[in-house]
Order: C-alpha cells, then structure tokens, then sequence
C-alpha cells in the first residue's frame, strides 16, 4: 500500500503498482482505510471508566494516571493468592505484523508471568489438517495458477476475502482453465465462476473421499507419484471405496452426476488448482476436512506441475525468528487458556480452563465481544466488577465499553511493522506515513512502558521498533535469505528465496517425519484419531442430533460481509451502508416458515438470538441460512449479532472454533 502525505496528513492510499501479486489495487475495506485512520470517533487519548461495565463511560486520563494504575491492578494480582497466572492476555489478528502483534506484549505476559493464550479463533483446524498431510501450511503458488486447467474455489468466497487471487483466475480462465466453485451459499464469487456446487455444510471430506473413489475407480490416479512420494496409498485407496457417489450424494446433497463429472474433470486436468478456504475448517471435523481434501494433489500428481497443487495459505514459508521477538524462555510453567473459550474462563468458577479464575483481561488487536463464540456467555463475563480489563483500541467497540481502562494504539499508517503473507510469497515491510494521531501509541510502546511501570527490569523492553525488526529477521531459515533489513528499507517488499512460480512437491520433499504426503499418519493414530482421511461430521450434522434439528433445523452460516473485515470496519459509515444484520433463506425454507423478503426476523437457538432482515433467495441451498456478520452489537437494533447462538466447541484438531457447526431456527417477529 503507498500512502500519499500532503503537510503531514495522508490523503491518499493506493495500492502498488509495481507488486507483483497485489499489483496496484487494495480490497473494498482497506480502499476506505484513511476514513478509519481519521474517523470523528478515533479514540486520541487514555480513558478512564466512570459508569458501569457495559455503557461506555469513560472520562479522560493521562497516560501515566493509567499507567501506573494499570500496573498497581497487575502487581496486586501477581502478588495475590492465585499469582500471575490470574491475568490473561486476549489478542488476535488486528493488526496482522510481526512487531505489533507478537513481540513486545509477549514478552511483557512471559516477564510478568500471566497465562498463555492458545490463539486458535481462525485457522488452527486447517493449519493441523496440512501439517498432518503435507507437514506444514505451505500450498501451491497462486503466481502459477494462468498455467492451470483447472480451478477449484473450495469454500472460499474469493472476491470478499482474497481479492488478490482472481487477476490469477481470471488468467487461468483465458488460458483455457473451467473455474468451479464449491460452497453452500452462491456468493459473489460462485456466480462468476463456470459452475456452483451447493454443498451441505461440513461434508466437504466426504466429496474429496469420493472424487478420489472416482479417480482410484477409473485409473486416473498417478501411480508413479503415489509409489515414490506418498505413504498410505493402498490403505487410501480402500478409504475411497466407502464412498461411492450415489451415497454421498444423498449426505452433501450434490447429485452423483456432477460428483462424477468433478471427480473425473479433477482427475483428467494436468494441473489441477484446489483454493481452499478457512470457512470449511469451522465445523466439529474441521481439521479432517481440510486433510482430506490436501490429499487429492497427490492422489493425481497434480503437484508435479505448476498451477497444480492445493493452497490453504503460504504462511509456513515465513520463518522469521519469533523466539527473538517473543522471549519465551522468560515465562515460567503457566496455564494456557484456548481463547474459543473465553466465554467459560470469565465466568465458570474454576475458570473453566484449568487454574485460577481470570481476574484480569488485557485485550489488543481483537474485539472478543464481538467475534468470540457464544457471545452471551463472553459478555456476562465482562460484566463482572471483580474483573480488571484493560483494551488496547482505535475505536469504542463493543470489548471497550466493558473496559476499565482503554488505551489509544496506533494504525497501520502510524508505527513500524513487517509483515508474513497467507496467499503469496512476498515479506512487507510497514512504515509509518504519519506521526500518531492525538496521544496514540504503538502497541510496542504500550507493553514497554507498562512493563517500567510494573518494574518488570531487564527482559529486553529496552528495544525499540528497529530493534525489533532486526531480530525478527534474525533468521538462519534458507527461504528468508532475501529478506533482509536493506532490501525491505529499500524496497517495501521483497519475495522469499523460492523460484516463481514455487511448485514445493514437484519432487516430494514433504516436511511430514516420513518425508512424503502422509495419507496413513502415525501422528494422528497416536492422538488417537483416525489415521486416514475420512469424513468427520459437524457437531450438529441434523441426522445425527434430531432432537436438536427438530427444535432448530437450519445449519447457520455466519460468514464476513464484503464490507467488513470480521468486526474491522464495522463502524466505517461509507462501508455499513446504513445496513443492518440480514439472515438469507432458500425459499422453500422461508414460505415454510411465512418468511417473505423484507421481513424482521429472529434467529435463534438454546445459546442466545439476535434479529435480523429476511432475505429469500436460492442463492443457499435449502436447509442453510446465511447471516453475514459480524456486526458490533451496539450498531443492531437489539444488541446482539451471530455469535449469540455459537459455541465454544472445538475442532477434532486446533483447538479452533465451530462457527458454522450451529442449528438455528428463524422466525418472523410478529
């Protein structure tokens, strides 16, 4: 992103031109980033809390007021009977850099000795399934996708949330490439692709066992590529047997004529390109699903070539050296909380989650009253008087206004940072444009001056952002030997030491402890899972919890709105569009229920509901509702959003979350 600056105000951004992925154009949120940066709303200064947790009154204090109340609030715990593990650091993805995400604050928790947090809330389902497969979450090169025959767009709604990719598709197409998108709900994307697959939520392990049923049936697999360089053939093979198209069918509820000409269209394609997404890993078998579709690229040789291949992300290529940014070894043995289950640590009294109860939060980079899962639960837990929370913010959101104190963090405009990628191949370096905005400070900054004020002594907070950056690219890691300090100062951004296009299984060279793609994995027998890929069904699959699917009937999805970066964005007017929550029904499901188009409407389960306008459309298949989210529940009319009705069960693998494992029902409201 280049950022123009005219008498030290950025009036512009822009994408770069000269990238060679992103390659001039930013996605329809970033577009409105300065109407974030200079939002009327922007928290500028500290704030204190006056009113009761919940309605947002704050009076205005000064950075070392809150400081040093802050720390006398830490220090009193860690000096208290259940010690330091009683405070809980709560952060994610808001900021996605190496420095402003992961180095200083870690070191601050580690020092102070606080709990751990699992940070599970988006991919860790899927990343398991690659690692159990492949051994890392390293995919095909999206850079090689124009040589593909064929595009598979698997759970992915690509023009929301991967923009960047569909120049690739779009290429591939021309070259001759047929682009076929498999999704429950016909998104954007699927309605620019040459064919809709609508399948039933959570069963996508079942279509790959069963195209590979097909593949093994008609002899197109790549017997060369499975004897060299995969473990478990045979044993996959007879897996493959068990489904048959006919009876999958009838469980994804994709006819068997177009399961065959898929399995058959896959098998026949000289190089093949599956884009997975991480909207198929939200369910109770999750992990599993995306193993087992990370297995078809093998099963046909499909990595040989490039455009071949299966990519959930490029983000295991990045090997910068967060030991030195983190500083582990300065934590002692401590719990670590999962943060699906936020909810169960702020309020059961054992916490939940093992160990003392939680009797301070300290948030950045996440809005947990807003994204966590079940949101009912989350709340009740902020709302306690004995919990201390501070919230590191731009903006007032629904996690601020429980805080006792809210600090004022940078943007990306306004502080250093280097970035990893999930879609590409290429390190970015982030440098601030302008000063920081009223008494705005970088994360970095914040966690160094809380730990001088807890005396935390010499744990390395001395280093500045350049320091920082240094070390996290303090990397032996043959991949990384491009990224060095002078070429980012240089060039902004710099591709890792991989060919163009990276074909990484052409040879093999899979980084499983057998060396090859593991269809028969002993990692997993020994966790005792199934050690070949299979279907594991969602939680709440209707046929196997009909007393739950007879009060609720519908499996909800609760994907982003295109406008909205999970809650980021949320508040940005020009991207709201005075809009407000909406839940989409196939018709049939809403003339069963006397649903017409415009229609107030709840939906709602035993966890909680939230109300929404009715949108009938084929555009989801039966049985499915699609709410896009994720609102902030001071912007609805009633307070709540989705994740009212989410739980906090967790994947067969990663510990990630089941967002759209969830039956719901919906009614009119009159």
């Amino acid at each position: 992103m280049i950022t123009t600056v005219e008498d030290g105000r950025a009036v512009r951004v822009q994408g770069d031109p000269n990238h060679p992925f992103t390659a001039g154009f930013l996605c329809a949120k970033v577009n409105r980033y300065l109407e974030r940066t200079y939002h009327p709303d922007r928290l500028l200064h500290p704030l204190k809390r006056v009113g009761r947790k919940g309605r947002g009154e704050f009076v205005r204090v000064t950075w070392d007021e809150a400081l040093h109340d802050i720390a006398e609030h830490l220090r009193a715990i860690a000096d208290g009977p259940h010690g330091a593990q009683a405070i809980l650091p709560y952060s994610y993805a808001g900021t996605m850099g190496m420095l402003q995400a992961q180095s200083m604050d870690r070191r601050f928790f580690h020092a102070l000795g606080a709990s751990k947090l699992d940070r599970t809330i988006c991919s860790t389902a899927g990343a398991w399934g690659m690692r159990m497969t492949v051994g890392a979450n390293i995919g095909a090169d999206a850079e090689g996708m124009p040589d593909s025959d064929l595009v598979v767009l698997w759970g992915t709604n690509t023009l929301t949330s991967n923009a960047h990719l569909w120049p690739f598709v779009l290429r591939a197409r021309e070259n001759g490439a047929r682009v076929v998108c498999i999704d429950p709900i016909r998104t954007r994307t699927a309605d620019q692709c040459d064919e809709w697959l609508p399948i039933r939520p959570g069963t996508d392990a079942a279509l790959a066992l069963s195209m590979m049923h097909v593949i093994f049936a008609e002899g197109l697999q790549d017997d060369d590529y499975l004897a060299r360089f995969t473990l478990g053939a045979d044993a996959l093979r007879a897996r493959a047997e068990q489904y048959p198209p006919d009876s999958v069918a009838i469980l994804t509820g994709i006819p068997e004529e177009r399961i065959v000409a898929l399995a058959r269209a896959y098998g026949q394609a000289k190089a093949a390109f599956l884009r997975i997404n991480y909207g198929l890993q939200r369910h109770g078998g999750g992990a599993m699903a995306v193993r087992t579709i990370a297995c078809l690229p093998a099963v046909t040789g499909h990595w040989r070539r490039p455009g071949g291949g299966a990519q959930l992300s490029t983000s295991a290529n990045f090997k910068f050296n967060t030991a030195a940014l983190e500083r582990p070894e300065l934590s002692p043995d401590v719990r670590t909380v999962n943060m699906i289950r936020l909810g169960d640590a702020l309020t059961l009294p054992d916490a939940g989650v093992g160990g003392p109860p939680v009797q301070a939060l300290v948030v950045y980079n996440s809005n947990p009253a807003a994204v966590a899962p079940d949101r009912n639960r989350v709340l009740a837990g902020l709302r306690r008087d004995d919990l201390f929370t501070v919230v590191l913010e731009h903006f007032q959101t629904d996690t601020a206004d429980y805080a006792d104190y809210v600090l004022p963090a940078t943007t990306q405009l306004e502080h250093w940072d280097v970035h990893f990628a999930y879609g590409h191949h290429y390190a970015t370096l982030n440098t601030p444009a302008i000063a920081p905005l009223g008494e705005c400070k970088p994360n970095t900054q914040i966690f160094r001056e809380l730990a001088v004020h807890l005396g935390l002594g010499d744990a390395g907070f001395a280093d500045d952002d350049d320091a920082l950056l240094r070390q996290a690219l303090s990397t032996t890691d043959p991949k990384m030997t491009t990224v060095t300090y002078d070429a980012l100062m240089a060039h902004g951004w710099v591709r890792l030491d991989v060919p163009t296009p990276y074909v990484p299984y052409a040879e093999g060279g899979f980084t499983t402890p057998s060396g090859k793609c593991e269809f028969y994995s002993a990692r997993m027998e020994a966790m005792g899972l199934d050690p070949l890929p299979a279907f594991t069904p969602p939680y709440e699959l209707p046929e196997l919890v009909p007393d739950v699917a007879e009060k609720y009937p519908l499996m909800l999805i609760s994907s982003p709105r295109h406008q909205f970066l999970n809650s980021t964005f949320v508040n940005i007017a020009s991207l709201r569009l005075d809009a407000e929550p909406e839940v989409t029904l196939h018709p049939t499901d809403a003339a069963a229920r006397g649903i017409e188009e415009g229609a107030t409407v709840v939906v709602f389960n035993d966890r909680g509901a939230f109300t929404a306008v009715a949108r009938v459309a084929d555009r989801v298949r039966e049985g499915v509702a699609w709410a896009p989210s994720i609102w902030w529940g001071k912007l609805t009319r009633d307070g709540h959003n989705a994740n009212e009705t989410t739980s906090q069960r967790t994947t067969d693998m990663g510990g990630g979350p089941v967002y759209y494992d969830n039956l719901v029902e919906v009614t009119p409201t009159g």
